[in-house]
């Protein structure tokens, strides 16, 4: 038996807790996955996984050998890139996901410098602001805006993003302008709320009022999840927004928008790139992230 071959499976599905699963992922039969497991856990003598007819997950001894698998199989490929491989250039499937509108402004336009670089690394890129589980999803890394939550994850902060509050003119031209915070609520004005797809907490407005920072929650029609949502309601004259200058320079060059309360700046948005601790020496995402930086700081 393989036995890093069976490292990898069982990882695999310890992860996406399922065979049939992992077998896709990793692109062998079904059997096969079984096949391995079964001589895996006859050699070790113990039983890895528990089955039932909805998911899998590890025993106690599959927990502990799945943390050791993991070292092991990222010391060997570090190894390999580093010694057996000297002077190669990283190469394989990455998957990442990146936040939608970072994507779209930043990352997407630039992809073939990254390919000049790098021809014999494979991109499989998700887009868009849903959470994702980066282990159980099988990605090895993210691009998010905003402050990190998860501290068994790797951050790396790659950029500051200075934030615009704005509306429609013609929504403003109805309700006022404001010159002060207070006089978002002496005018009476609305808001397109956001909230975590994740966790449901909905985001305050915030200014930056003497130095410390103010969170302001107005009334509103819709609530959204995402930055494209939250950019399109806000262009129908549904009421004032907060997001980063880059997602909306070109609706304020043209009029479309208008920034206000310029003098209460929100603080700025930070931009990190995330990945499991068990994937921080992989060749390939390393060079990834150091680009992903690159690109994020030349544009912040």
């Amino acid at each position: 038996m393989d036995r890093f071959n069976a490292m990898r499976v069982f990882t695999r599905i310890v992860e996406l807790q399922s065979f049939s699963k992992a077998a896709e992922d990793m692109q062998i039969p079904a059997a096969t996955a079984t096949y391995t497991i079964k001589q895996l856990e006859a050699r070790l003598g113990v039983r890895l996984l528990q089955r039932t007819t909805r998911h899998v997950s590890p025993t106690l001894d599959g927990q502990a050998y799945y943390q050791r698998c993991v070292r092991i199989l990222a010391d060997v490929e570090e190894t390999e890139a580093g010694f057996g491989n000297s002077g190669a250039a990283p190469r394989g499937k990455l998957r990442v996901d990146l936040q939608g509108t970072l994507a779209q402004h930043y990352v997407l336009p630039r992809l073939k410098e990254f390919f000049a670089r790098y021809p014999d690394i494979e991109l499989e890129i998700g887009v868009g602001d849903r959470y994702v589980d980066l282990v159980r999803d099988g990605v090895d890394c993210v691009l998010r805006a905003g402050e990190l939550r998860d501290s068994s994850m790797v951050g790396r902060r790659v950029a500051t993003l200075q934030q615009v509050t704005c509306a429609t003119a013609v929504y403003l031209d109805r309700q006022g302008t404001p010159q002060t915070v207070e006089d978002l609520h002496t005018q009476q004005h609305r808001a397109v709320n956001f909230f975590s797809s994740s966790t449901g907490k909905f985001f305050p407005l915030e200014f930056t009022v003497n130095g410390e920072q103010r969170s302001i929650t107005l009334p509103g029609s819709v609530s959204v999840s995402s930055a494209e949502a939250y950019a399109a309601c806000c262009a129908n004259d549904l009421g004032l927004v907060q997001l980063p200058r880059y997602h909306v320079e070109h609706l304020l060059r043209s009029g479309v928008f208008r920034e206000v309360l310029s003098a209460y700046q929100p603080k700025p948005m930070a931009v990190s790139v995330v990945y499991p601790h068990q994937r921080q020496l992989s060749p390939r995402v390393r060079v990834f992230v150091d680009w992903l930086s690159d690109v994020m700081t030349a544009a912040s």
